[in-house]
């Protein structure tokens, strides 16, 4: 099992398989990217992209590789770098019709033609200015006043979100939602379940039905997320735009006591680089979870204190408290 089974087999609680060694595929991609020819960069940067992304959905190899249909072989040798040779000839292709690569391979219609001209202006800017017209473009068409009424939490697996979030709910006299229990409500399975039978899509569809009927019935409440709503870019633009999100923020190390705290001693079972899975999982998603209204460091506080604090940034942020 590689660091990133393990860390996407810690965050959804699952106990990770014994007898692993850590993935050294990041390393070896940069050493042959820096070295060797245009298209094996390209080749490498392609591998890190599909890494990345999968590491950003606590996903594992192997549930991708079920997902897709593409063996595990195969992912792990496009995730270090050693792509079929096809992906080249399409990457040559669409060169040739200035077109980049995705153009070719992406699923629906065509977008309109000012999505390109949207598309090619968004890629000019730097990475501060993309964040602020994202911000801009939220506060224009998307995220409405009666968001306000609304709050979600989020952040990885033992941030607190269920029982800071059930005290928040009591203190402000609202519903109080876990998310994950209205997914399985809507799938009529545990979350294991759903993952094992159905995969990671068909879990992603079920949190964007739960989501939408937990707005739809729910003008106000306090909802606790799960941990990799981040990851998926429609569900998480929708509870932004709907919720005032606020990220309940801890270190590593915070977020392993506390797991172990409730009595779940499986992410520590035959696993010493628990610890590091779940560091990796954070830096993946750190710059998702850091586009909520409220950041809030949780480390070295408890419940009480990170309640008064998150009620302090609420009435800071205009939120209408009893």
């Amino acid at each position: 099992m590689t660091k990133l089974e393990r860390g996407a087999a810690l965050e959804r609680g699952a106990a990770p398989e014994r007898g692993t060694a850590p993935e050294r595929g990041t390393a070896m991609v940069a050493d042959r990217s820096t070295a060797l020819t245009e298209p094996d960069a390209f080749l490498a940067r392609l591998g890190e992209r599909v890494r990345d992304a999968r590491a950003r959905r606590g996903m594992t190899r192997k549930g991708l590789s079920q997902d897709s249909g593409v063996s595990q072989r195969y992912l792990a040798e496009l995730e270090n770098g050693r792509g079929n040779v096809s992906i080249l000839l399409l990457r040559q292709i669409a060169q040739a019709m200035n077109l980049d690569p995705a153009d070719l391979v992406r699923a629906g219609p065509d977008p309109a033609p000012e999505r390109a001209l949207l598309d090619a202006f968004v890629g000019r800017l730097t990475a501060d200015q993309v964040s602020q017209a994202l911000d801009q473009l939220h506060a224009t068409f998307g995220r409405g006043l009666g968001r306000c009424e609304r709050i979600a939490l989020v952040g990885l697996r033992g941030a607190g979100k269920s029982t800071i979030g059930a005290a928040l709910a009591k203190r402000l006299d609202l519903p109080f939602i876990e998310l994950v229990r209205e997914i399985e409500a809507d799938a009529g399975m545990p979350v294991d379940e759903i993952y094992s039978l159905s995969g990671q899509a068909a879990f992603r569809r079920h949190e964007r039905r739960s989501l939408e009927r937990v707005i739809e019935a729910h003008p106000r409440a306090v909802i606790a997320t799960g941990g990799g709503i981040v990851a998926e870019a429609g569900n998480y633009g929708r509870l932004l735009d709907t919720c005032f999100t606020i990220w309940l923020k801890a270190a590593p190390e915070d977020h392993m006591k506390r797991v172990v705290a409730q009595g779940d001693h499986r992410p520590m079972a035959g696993n010493d680089e628990a610890l590091d899975d779940l560091a990796a999982i954070l830096r993946n998603r750190e710059a998702l979870y850091a586009k909520a209204d409220i950041t809030l460091e949780t480390s070295g506080r408890d419940a009480g204190q990170v309640t008064a604090a998150v009620l302090a940034g609420l009435g800071e942020a205009g939120f209408r408290l009893p």
